[in-house]
């Protein structure tokens, strides 16, 4: 009895370790199989797994189930407008545009292939818009690449500006998006599900469908290239004895029209104070007119300007309230134009010059003096 139960105990035993061998050879025999049906489709041309953010240029028995764009382009990322422009890469014009509304198989229109950036491409249109892409009741727009110009691991970068005709308003509404399109050999097609609403565009009053069933599209294919040229702009505020004082003496004595002080460096530059003892312009017999100028001698590149932060002041000698005034502006190097000197044509009037109370004007002696505040630099790439 005893013999009968451990021989019946150790039947079931093998029976159970028979099973779980069983169950873990299918599970390893399936897990390979698996893995090598997906290593043998990747290497001979299928499509790979979605990548977010990218299209995939699909098989025909795939494209029934499958959108053709995997990425959905964001609201925010989308830019929509009117130009007078029209296309620049490739326009199609068509007349018989109702007919594929109307048709139950031909979905889209597919342009013959242009060349753009170097590549050919071509241009597709869905009607009524591109199913597999949340496109129902949109017209959509594509542009797919001629991968045949594209080697396997080769990624081409491009702008993608398309566009629809409106008679109405004799533009072209354009729709864009702020990043750039990845093209490469398994990712071929871009563009937008949802352009305009289908029952937008087939309403003649709105301009895009006109004279029955006329309408127009078009597309700009541009590759964006890294600058070569530049320039860093950059302002400094802080200078080393940022004050000069110009003191001129027996003022009432000077007979020219124009006085320059000593050449004086501040912020890298080269700066004269200029006055006009008898005024010029509008300050001219009523007012001391007074600028601060670029030295003729500073050295500047075709085309450079800076910008210049300054406080231009008549001093009071009897320690009361000085004359200030404001420069906030763009200087020109001299020889390039207007703009080397900037300074006010009536600074201070001649009844407060020679009012001996204010003290501006003490024992014939004019004091002037500049702080300047902010000087800008500009480094041009290359040099």
């Amino acid at each position: 009895m005893s013999n009968h139960y451990t021989n019946t105990v150790s039947a079931v035993l093998l029976l159970f370790l028979l099973f779980i061998s069983a169950a873990s050879s299918s599970s390893f025999i399936r897990q390979y199989t698996d893995d090598f049906k997906t290593n043998f489709q990747q290497e001979n041309g299928a499509v790979p797994n979605p990548i977010e953010g990218e299209a995939h240029n699909l098989r025909k028995n795939d494209q029934e189930t499958i959108s053709s764009r995997d990425y959905k382009v964001s609201a925010s990322n989308t830019v929509k407008g009117l130009r007078d422009r029209p296309p620049s890469s490739y326009s199609l014009k068509m007349e018989s545009f109702n007919t594929l509304l109307k048709s139950k198989n031909a979905d889209k229109y597919v342009s013959r292939p242009f060349s753009a950036a170097g590549y050919k491409w071509t241009l597709v249109v869905y009607p009524n818009g591109n199913k597999n892409d949340n496109g129902a009741g949109f017209l959509s727009l594509y542009v797919a690449i001629d991968n045949s110009t594209l080697s396997p691991h080769q990624e081409v970068y491009v702008d993608l500006r398309f566009y629809v005709f409106n008679r109405v308003e004799k533009k072209y509404f354009t729709i864009q998006d702020t990043d750039g399109w990845r093209f490469s050999y398994f990712k071929t097609m871009w563009g937008f599900s949802q352009v305009l609403p289908v029952n937008t565009f087939e309403d003649s009053n709105n301009g895009y469908l006109y004279d029955g069933d006329h309408c127009e599209f078009g597309v700009d294919v541009t590759t964006p290239t890294v600058f070569k040229e530049s320039e860093l702009f950059t302002v400094t505020n802080k200078f080393y004895n940022a004050e000069y004082t110009w003191t001129i003496q027996k003022f009432s004595t000077l007979l020219k029209d124009i006085y320059y002080s000593d050449v004086f460096s501040i912020g890298g530059r080269r700066w004269n104070l200029q006055v006009y003892p008898g005024g010029t312009a509008t300050g001219k017999g009523k007012a001391v007119s007074i600028f601060l100028i670029l030295n003729a001698n500073e050295k500047f590149r075709p085309y450079e300007k800076i910008y210049v932060g300054a406080k231009l002041r008549v001093l009071n000698q009897r320690n009361l309230n000085n004359i200030e005034k404001q420069i906030d502006n763009w200087y020109n190097g001299p020889g390039y134009g207007d703009g080397s000197g900037w300074g006010y044509y009536e600074f201070i009037s001649f009844s407060d010059l020679k009012d001996s109370s204010k003290g501006f004007l003490v024992n014939d002696v004019l004091k002037i003096q500049v702080e300047i505040e902010a000087i800008s630099s500009t480094k041009y790439f290359p040099s």
